[in-house]
């Protein structure tokens, strides 16, 4: 594995840099996953946090879409269409790249099928994800993944997922990475790995926070 893909989990489960606090993060997307508008209040109640703290913590993620209410409506999953369709138990989301769809059906517990198109030929790549058995099938078979390993992640959104695509082999992504010298793709069995090691930072941070929710210390 390259020194790109080594890098990328630690990089992306550091809140410092990213600003995702996996103990905000998983909360939000199991309540984005039922496929409405999240309010701030849903939001604290569903984390165990105050108000104020989830403010903050929305505010840490720049990119956070909201609707003409206020309400959260994305934050790597979302409803606002994308190349990357995610479909959970009927409902039809979409999230902000390619690495995104999958690691989510883990940190949701839930099994989803994802459809997305490769933006240099247009053509489609369906893969599907099970949060045990992981990846069940991709089409076509050759099909990849792009990362990137940008200087910053403030925005995470425009600085990393907006790189992070799939394509249909090696060959069509080929275009891309002439233009994206800093790029690199790799198999979607290999893409899922790095985002095995993502999910487990994630799922260990917040655990770790709720067994001490559970022994009746408070959430800080």
């Amino acid at each position: 594995m390259s020194e790109l893909t080594t890098q990328l989990p630690e990089r992306l489960n550091n809140t410092e840099e990213t600003g995702l606090d996996a103990v905000l993060l998983i909360p939000l997307l199991r309540l984005i996953v039922e496929g409405g508008p999240v309010t701030v209040e849903q939001f604290a109640a569903a984390a165990g946090r105050p108000v104020d703290d989830v403010r903050t913590g929305l505010a840490a993620v720049p990119d956070t879409e909201y609707d003409d209410q206020g309400r959260i409506i994305g934050q790597g999953l979302t409803l606002r269409p994308t190349p990357h369709r995610f479909t959970v138990a009927g409902e039809e989301l979409y999230t902000w790249c390619a690495l995104d769809t999958l690691i989510f059906p883990t940190l949701l517990e839930r099994a989803a099928s994802v459809e997305s198109v490769s933006p240099t030929s247009g053509e489609p790549i369906r893969v599907t994800i099970n949060p045990v058995a992981g990846v069940t099938s991709v089409e076509p078979a050759t099909a990849v993944v792009s990362l990137v390993n940008p200087d910053q992640i403030t925005s995470i959104r425009s600085s990393f997922c907006n790189q992070v695509h799939y394509f249909t082999s090696d060959e069509d992504a080929a275009g891309w990475l002439a233009e994206h010298p800093r790029a690199e793709v790799v198999p979607v069995a290999v893409a899922y790995r790095i985002g095995t090691d993502l999910t487990t930072g994630f799922l260990n941070q917040f655990q770790a926070n709720a067994a001490v929710a559970d022994d009746g210390h408070c959430r800080c």
